[in-house]
C-alpha cells in the first residue's frame, strides 16, 4: 500500500499524486514476466491499479476486494479491467490517458470545432441541432454562430427538412459522418433568423477558459429590475484558471451587485481548491471557519476523514440573494458547493433550472507509473512518463448538517428548460426566471413548448444527437481532492 504522499505540480497544471513503496507483483508461474508484458504491455498497470489503488483507496474496497482478486487481468483491456473492479453501485469512477487528463486540466482542446451542440428534445420535443455554447476562437465564431444557432446542413446535405423537423436515424448517421471530418461546409440559421453557409476547418488547438459569460444586468435591462445583478456562467472548476472566479467577483463587487446568478448548468465539477475559493465568496461572514464539506473514507482510511471549513476572503463582498442555475450537467463539485452553502444561506439561496446530475462523492487523482522515481519526476513538473490517470471514488461528501447530495441530484426550486433558443441574457428562460423571482417574489411557469424553426413535428420517431457527455458518459462529473502530504 502507498505510504508516502507527494504534491505534484507544474506551471499551468496542478495534479496530485502518491508514491508506491511496494513494487511486488503477484506470481505468474505459467509465463515468464518479460513474455507476459510483451504480450500484454498494459499488464503492469493492471496489477499496480488493483494492488496499490483499488485494494486500499477505493471507497468500496472491502466489498469488492475478494472478487477483484479473482479477476484475470490478462483477459481484459486496462479500461475494461478497471470497470470490472467497480462496485455495482458505482456509476462515477473513471480513468483516462495521461495526455487526456493533462489536456482537460489545462483547458486546451485539440482538433475541435469549439462548440457544444444540443437538442431541445427533453422539453420542446425538438430534435434540431443547435449550439448550446461556443468558445471564443471557434472556427464558427467569425461566421456569426452563437448560442441558439441551428445547423441546417453539413457537407451539402440537409440534416433538417424545411417541412419536417424530425431528426431520424438517416439524418443522424449523415450528421455523425460529416461532423467527424476535419474540414467541411455548414449551413446555420443564426439567432437573428438569417441563414449562412460557410466552409471551416477544425481548430488544431483551442485555448479555453473556465467560464462562458460574465455579465452585469442593469436596471432597464429587465422590467422591474432596480439593482445590478451579477451573472456568472461558470463551466469548470479548473485550478489553473482559479483567477477567473476572482475576476468575476471583482466585476460584481465594483458594480455593487447584491444579487448573483451563478450558472452551473454545464459545470461538471473539478478541483476542490477552486470550489473552496468560490465558496469563500458566496458564504456569509458568520460561516467563516465553519464546516461546509465533510469527507468520509472507507474503514481502512478513516484517518483521512477531513472537514473543510469556509475560508476567509479579503475580497469578499456582501450579497443578499444567490440564484444557482442548474441542469443535468451540474455535477460533483458544483453540487457540493450548493450542498455546502445550503445551511448558511437557507431561503436566500435558490436553484432554478433542471435536476442536477447526482454525484455525492469524490476521488483522488491516482497516476501510473507510480514508483518513487516517477513521482519525483511528476513533482518536478516532468510528465513525459505519465501514461494513465485513475479517478476511483474514494470518499463521500456531507455538509455541516450531515446532508448528502442525493444520488438522483437536487430538485430545483423552479423548473425551467435549457432555453437553447436564446443566448445567455435576460430573455433566456432560466435567467429570466431568476430575474422574475427577484423583482416579483414569484417564479414564472415554464414557457410553452416552442415550435421548431423547421416546421411542425412529425409522428415518426426521432433520434437523439450523440454529442452530450451527460447523456453518453456514465462517469460524468469530477470532484478532485489532493491527497494528504
Amino acid at each position: 500500500m502507498i505510504k508516502k504522499f507527494f504534491y505534484a505540480g507544474m506551471t499551468a497544471l496542478a495534479l496530485f499524486a502518491m508514491v508506491a513503496c511496494d513494487k511486488n507483483k503477484p506470481d505468474t508461474p505459467d509465463v515468464p514476466e518479460e513474455e507476459e508484458e510483451e504480450l500484454d504491455p498494459e499488464l503492469p498497470a493492471k496489477l499496480f491499479l488493483r494492488s496499490e489503488y483499488m485494494d486500499h483507496y477505493y471507497y468500496w474496497n472491502e466489498q469488492v476486494k475478494s472478487r477483484n482478486a479473482q479477476l484475470d487481468p490478462k483477459v481484459y483491456t486496462l479500461e475494461k479491467f478497471f470497470t470490472k473492479m467497480l462496485h455495482a453501485r458505482d456509476r462515477w469512477s473513471w480513468m483516462c490517458t495521461g495526455e487526456e487528463y493533462i489536456s482537460s486540466e489545462t483547458g486546451v482542446m485539440q482538433g475541435t470545432w469549439g462548440v457544444s451542440l444540443s437538442q431541445a428534445s427533453d422539453y420542446y420535443d425538438d430534435y434540431s441541432i443547435r449550439v448550446a455554447y461556443i468558445y471564443p476562437g471557434s472556427p464558427f465564431e467569425q461566421f456569426g454562430v452563437t448560442r441558439g444557432a441551428c445547423m441546417i446542413a453539413i457537407g451539402g446535405k440537409d440534416i433538417e427538412d424545411r417541412a419536417d423537423s424530425r431528426f431520424d436515424s438517416k439524418k443522424l448517421e449523415a450528421f455523425n459522418t460529416e461532423y467527424a471530418k476535419s474540414e467541411n461546409s455548414f449551413t446555420f440559421r443564426l439567432a437573428n433568423g438569417r441563414d449562412t453557409t460557410f466552409t471551416a476547418k477544425r481548430a488544431a488547438s483551442l485555448n479555453t477558459r473556465s467560464y462562458l459569460a460574465i455579465k452585469v444586468f442593469q436596471p432597464g435591462d429587465f422590467p422591474g429590475l432596480t439593482e445590478p445583478v451579477g451573472y456568472f456562467n461558470y463551466e469548470s472548476f479548473l485550478y489553473n484558471f482559479i483567477e477567473d472566479i476572482d475576476n468575476a467577483m471583482a466585476t460584481f463587487s465594483k458594480a455593487g451587485c447584491k444579487t448573483l446568478i451563478i450558472d452551473l448548468r454545464y459545470n461538471g465539477g473539478g478541483d476542490s481548491r477552486v470550489s473552496d475559493r468560490l465558496m469563500s465568496y458566496l458564504a456569509p461572514p458568520e460561516a467563516v471557519g465553519k464546516p461546509y464539506v465533510v469527507r468520509m473514507h472507507n474503514n481502512e482510511l478513516s484517518s483521512l476523514n477531513e472537514t473543510t471549513n469556509v475560508a476567509s476572503n479579503p475580497n469578499w463582498f456582501p450579497t443578499e440573494k444567490i440564484y444557482f442555475i442548474t441542469g443535468k450537467g451540474s455535477a460533483s463539485a458544483s453540487e457540493m458547493v450548493m450542498n455546502g452553502l445550503k445551511p448558511y444561506r437557507k431561503d436566500k439561496m435558490q436553484m432554478v433550472g433542471g435536476q442536477t446530475y447526482g454525484k455525492p462523492n469524490g476521488m483522488y487523482v491516482l497516476m501510473y507509473p507510480g514508483t518513487d522515481a516517477d513521482y519525483n519526476r511528476y513533482n518536478n513538473g516532468d510528465y513525459k512518463r505519465l501514461k494513465y490517470v485513475f479517478l476511483p471514488i474514494c470518499f463521500y461528501n456531507a455538509n455541516s448538517e450531515g446532508g448528502f447530495i442525493p444520488d438522483e441530484g437536487f430538485t430545483p426550486n423552479n423548473e425551467q428548460p435549457d432555453d437553447i433558443y436564446h443566448d445567455f441574457g435576460v430573455e433566456e428562460a432560466r435567467i429570466k426566471a431568476c430575474l422574475t423571482h427577484l423583482v416579483s417574489g414569484v417564479y414564472p411557469d415554464p414557457p410553452k413548448a416552442a415550435s421548431s424553426s423547421a416546421g411542425t413535428r412529425s409522428s415518426v420517431t426521432s433520434c437523439a444527437l450523440i454529442d452530450d457527455p451527460v447523456r453518453t458518459d456514465p462517469h460524468y462529473g469530477t470532484y478532485k481532492v489532493p491527497l494528504p502530504r
